[in-house]
């Protein structure tokens, strides 16, 4: 493992230990952000690299909640008013203002997460192309739809789309700005406002993205956040919405989908993952070996749809781990505001607990660590090095349980049906990964794999970034989707205009219902054989 002892993670913890771009000026506007009393209670936050203190922001109560939602009620009226014209020039401009900062978006989140620069800047791109699909696209997602009529000719039928009013958002750490923006940026465009509870760790960047917004003219109120534990202001949040969107762990969304039942509104729920690698015969292996370093490791680990299993034909397995090792071990691990690092630090205690337990549990019972296998205090408090096991079993805490972290397992395979069936022993279905250099055979694989998301050659990004499809998971991964038209045809509630022109289903006057029905029968006979639907 290399290392650089000269990084900022090495220095002393200390209250300045922020990136150049992160002032007082700035962080004291985006606390100001905040739906919360003047005398709120304060929670301090911590910086991954160092431990070192990163700011203080103030505590949103249920009360605060309340007000959010009057304040994001009374300005959804006047924003569902607008045109989408007007939507997208301020959704366009943001993006516009985000490519502009980016390097001020890069240093909160490495600031708040821990994460690369390179990581970093994955959820800007992510971000920009969230923002043009979504400006660009939903005048034609959203506009009304003529639909077939009951009666050809007679009954005319338009779908309408409304905004569902107030959404609430719930976003994680671990991805800072591109689920806490990215989950917004459709809602707001179909004419929605929302309401956000981001995590607490990094809160900033969420308060960052939603200052950009209104910088870029988005009317005040439309976007709230508060800033609190589920426990103290979820049900307030759920009490208002009109609809949620949650990322988080399954068992946070199991009760916001009971909770969201009981009320009887919508739920979009992301939640966990045990995302497998399939690595197959004829894989190109230098190919595959970088593409499990980029399934593997980004953000340290801590991805929803990043891979923690790796099934590789049995053929190629000697081949494929002496080049998955090798290159594990290059890996350039540490904290620096730039692009030098690989891999950074985990971002709470934690998680470097979860990912700790776990490799210690499966090497006690019998697994062979080829690399990695150990926190690295020596570079800061939460770093934890990249690790690759194997001789992994089912009496092991990791071998079906998420460790969202640096670490993953390795099971050779003889028949692809066995790796299938292996791949799907999991009531996760989130993301798959498929590596071969025959494609047709590769996306036949894919087709056959329980997951909301399978790649083929690639780890995550290409199903990710194709951000006119659907994405999500199945089984214990969650429901409904984000990115393409579900992306944003969940916000809305559709509607349907029928206007009935001369007669309807009743006969005439002066038509006895005998002769009616009789000539409509003959009518559906007729429609049936000119095979119209």
């Amino acid at each position: 493992m290399t290392t650089d002892h000269t990084s900022p993670a090495t220095t002393a913890p200390r209250r300045a230990d922020r990136p150049p771009t992160l002032t007082e000026d700035l962080v004291t506007r985006l606390a100001r952000r905040v739906t919360a009393a003047p005398d709120a209670a304060q929670v301090t936050k911590t910086a991954p690299y160092s431990g070192a203190e990163l700011t203080d922001l103030p505590i949103s109560t249920p009360a605060d909640v309340d007000t959010a939602f009057v304040r994001a009620r009374a300005a959804q009226k006047r924003w569902a008013a607008t045109s989408f014209a007007e939507r997208k020039r301020v959704v366009l401009r943001f993006h516009d203002l985000l490519l502009e900062r980016r390097n001020e978006a890069l240093d909160l989140m490495q600031a708040e997460s821990g994460k690369t620069r390179r990581d970093a800047f994955l959820e800007v791109t992510d971000i920009a192309i969230c923002s043009r699909y979504y400006a660009r696209s939903a005048a034609g997602l959203l506009s009304p739809k003529r639909r077939r009529g009951a009666i050809p000719l007679l009954t005319h039928t338009t779908e309408l789309r409304h905004p569902k009013g107030v959404v609430a958002v719930i976003s994680p750490w671990n991805y800072p700005l591109s689920m806490a923006a990215g989950d917004t940026i459709p809602a707001l465009m179909a004419g929605n406002s929302v309401v956000q509870k981001p995590d607490t760790q990094t809160a900033l960047t969420a308060l960052w993205a939603m200052d950009l917004m209104y910088q870029a003219g988005l009317p005040a109120d439309v976007w709230q956040m508060v800033v609190g534990r589920g426990s103290s202001i979820g049900d307030t949040l759920m009490d208002n919405a009109d609809y949620m969107m949650f990322t988080g762990s399954t068992a946070s969304g199991r009760r916001i989908a009971r909770d969201a039942g009981e009320r009887l509104i919508g739920a979009s729920l992301e939640l966990g993952g045990k995302n497998a690698m399939l690595v197959l015969d004829d894989a190109d292996i230098d190919r595959a070996a970088d593409g499990a370093i980029n399934a593997c490791f980004p953000s340290t680990g801590q991805l929803c749809v990043s891979m923690e299993r790796l099934y590789v034909a049995e053929s190629v397995r000697a081949e494929f781990v002496s080049a998955f090792v090798e290159r594990t071990r290059k890996l350039q691990l540490g904290g620096a505001y730039d692009f030098s690092r690989d891999v950074g630090s985990l971002t709470t205690p934690a998680q470097l607990e979860t990912v700790t337990a776990h490799v210690d549990d499966a090497v006690a019972k019998g697994a062979t660590v080829l690399a990695g296998g150990r926190p690295r205090p020596d570079l800061g408090p939460l770093f934890y090095e990249p690790t690759i096991l194997t001789d992994v079993t089912p009496d092991m805490t990791l071998y079906t349980h998420e460790t969202f972290g640096p670490v993953v397992s390795i099971y050779p395979f003889d028949d692809i049906d066995d790796a299938i069936a292996r791949a799907d022993a999991t009531p996760y279905g989130l993301n798959a990964s498929v590596w071969t250099r025959d494609g047709a055979k590769g996306r036949a694989v894919a087709a056959r794999l329980h997951a909301g998301t399978v790649n083929v050659n690639d780890a995550y990004a290409a199903a990710w970034g194709s951000i006119d499809s659907p994405m999500g998971g199945m089984g214990d991964s969650g429901l409904g989707r984000r990115h393409g038209a579900e992306g944003i045809l969940k916000y809305t509630e559709a509607q349907t205009v029928a206007q009935q022109r001369i007669t309807g289903f009743t006969p005439p006057a002066g038509i006895s219902y005998d002769t009616w029905a009789t000539g409509l029968t003959t009518a559906l006979k007729i429609m049936k054989r000119l095979g119209i639907r």
